[in-house]
Formats: C-alpha cells, sequence, structure tokens
C-alpha cells in the first residue's frame, strides 16, 4: 500500500509497483487519516509511506500502526535526509528509508529486500545512522540552557511518552512539542532522542522558563 498527497507521484509508484513481478499495490491513499483504517484491516506485507503529509504525518502514522501489526513493514520514503527525521521514523517502527530520487530499480529492489527481512535505506540515509554512533561529546552543562518547559519535555521524552502524550500531557499542540524537541537537540548538540534523554540523568535541569 502507498500513502502519498502527491497525485502524480502516487500514479508513478503505483504504477512501478503493478508493473513489477510478484509485487500488487493493495491500495493509495492521499492522507494518513484515509489510510490507517485500510492499513489495519488489510494488514499488507509493506506499506509505503510518505513523511511530510497533510494533517498527521507518515511517522506518526507508523508509530500508531505498528505496535497494532508488526507483521506490517513501514518503509518511509521522504525528501528530509535529517538526523531528526530519520531517527523519529526509525524509532517509531519505519524498517526502511528512502529519498525521493530513488530510481525505480532501487525502490522496487528495496520493497522485495524490506520483504525478505532487511531494512533498505538510501547510501547517504545509512550514512547518516553510521555517524549518529559517533556522536559528537555533548558540552558540558548544555541541559542548563533549557527552559523549565524543555526540560519538562525532555523529561518525558526520558520516560517513553509519545509526542501526542506529551501534547496531551502538558496541554499543549503537537507542533508546540516538535518545536520544543527541535530546540532542545540544537541546545544539546544531539541528533535523536536516545542522545538527548542519554543527558537527562548527566546534566542539570533547568529552572529558569
Amino acid at each position: 500500500m502507498v500513502v502519498e498527497d502527491d497525485s502524480s507521484v502516487r500514479s508513478i509508484l503505483t504504477a512501478w509497483i503493478e508493473e513489477a513481478e510478484g509485487l500488487v499495490c493493495g491500495g493509495v491513499f492521499p492522507d494518513v487519516e484515509s489510510a490507517m483504517p485500510a492499513i489495519f484491516q488489510a494488514k499488507p506485507d509493506v506499506v509505503l509511506v510518505d513523511i511530510h503529509l497533510p494533517g498527521l504525518s507518515g511517522i506518526e502514522c507508523v508509530r500508531q500502526l505498528k505496535p497494532r501489526i508488526p507483521q506490517t513493514q513501514f518503509v518511509m520514503q521522504t525528501v528530509y535526509e535529517d538526523s531528526n527525521h530519520i531517527f523519529d521514523a526509525l524509532a517509531a517502527g519505519a524498517t526502511g528509508y528512502l529519498v525521493k530520487t530513488t530510481s525505480r530499480e532501487a525502490l522496487i529492489a528495496a520493497l522485495r529486500e524490506v520483504h525478505a527481512g532487511g531494512s533498505p535505506m538510501s547510501s547517504n540515509i545509512a550514512r547518516k545512522v553510521v555517524q549518529s554512533l559517533h556522536p559528537q561529546k555533548p558540552k558540558i552543562g548544555s541541559a542548563e540552557q533549557l527552559s523549565k518547559r524543555e526540560n519538562e519535555v525532555l523529561a518525558l521524552l526520558a520516560q517513553g511518552y509519545l509526542y501526542k502524550e506529551i501534547a496531551d500531557s502538558l496541554g499543549i499542540g503537537l507542533e508546540t512539542v516538535n518545536t520544543y524537541i527541535r530546540r532542545i537537540y540544537e541546545k544539546l548538540h544531539v541528533h535523536s532522542r536516545a542522545q538527548a534523554v542519554a543527558l537527562v540523568t548527566n546534566l542539570p535541569r533547568a529552572t529558569n522558563d
């Protein structure tokens, strides 16, 4: 199944999949809201999901569906190559991550690979993942730069809260949570949730607003 808001891209992806031997496109959707019920009911082998979609994001789609249909593999397709999007997608449960410049041959090969148990990634994405395993040491005391609310968000991240759960717990919008998390990453000089959470017990919490 495919979740993609661009109609021309949807048509291209559908054609590529249908033309590939042994592959069948079981459904094409323009947004997460219309896709989720169908994906949950059909439980397809693989879902190709765009990250940036109107309404709920592709990452949120994976985060909500993967625990309910663990046998379905989700492959993200996106123009984003920054570490935040990559690790948020992988943490949500995505099995693969491809950039939208991926060729037809590479895309079909990736779909076959993920179905066979692999985790396909565009080469530049894989490099970023490897580089993240050797992060630069954050500046000591950098957590002191966080505001009181940023520390609250970070503490909830450390407890395993999802972004929506953080928003509900603090009574703020989901986009506001995303903004706080982006600022936290910048201030702590990290590139993922895991790196930020690792600092919680090592660095002092802020008291300023």
